[in-house]
């Protein structure tokens, strides 16, 4: 069982700046092992995926973010964070953090809104 609990999401211009955190509480080595990410679902859309990160560090991106995010882990504090650069009103969403490894865990979401 795994834990997921977001943060550093809120209101910011376009053209800013957020870095999402996830903090997962789980046995400190199992972390190691999932393969970590964050989706987003927008008011009316559904749940997309925006970045994810393995266990050896392979990273994906949703075409939407590439360029403008990067997805990274810190193993040592079973965090997964994501920062966003270049941020538009359409990266207006909650976004929530996914352990993966033989079964999905999810958060519960930080809401991003960019709007000036």
């Amino acid at each position: 069982q795994v834990q997921l609990v977001e943060s550093g999401g809120g209101l910011v211009q376009p053209g800013g700046s957020l870095r999402l955190s996830c903090a997962a509480s789980t046995s400190g080595s199992v972390f190691d092992f999932y393969t970590m990410g964050w989706y987003r679902q927008a008011p009316g859309e559904q749940r997309e995926l925006v970045a994810t990160i393995t266990s050896t560090g392979s990273t994906n991106y949703a075409d939407s973010v590439k360029g403008r995010c990067t997805i990274s882990r810190d193993n040592a504090k079973n965090t997964v964070y994501l920062q966003m650069n270049s941020l538009k009103p359409e990266d207006t969403a909650v976004y929530y953090c996914i352990a993966r490894w033989f079964m999905d865990f999810w958060g519960k979401g930080t809401l991003v809104t960019v709007s000036s």
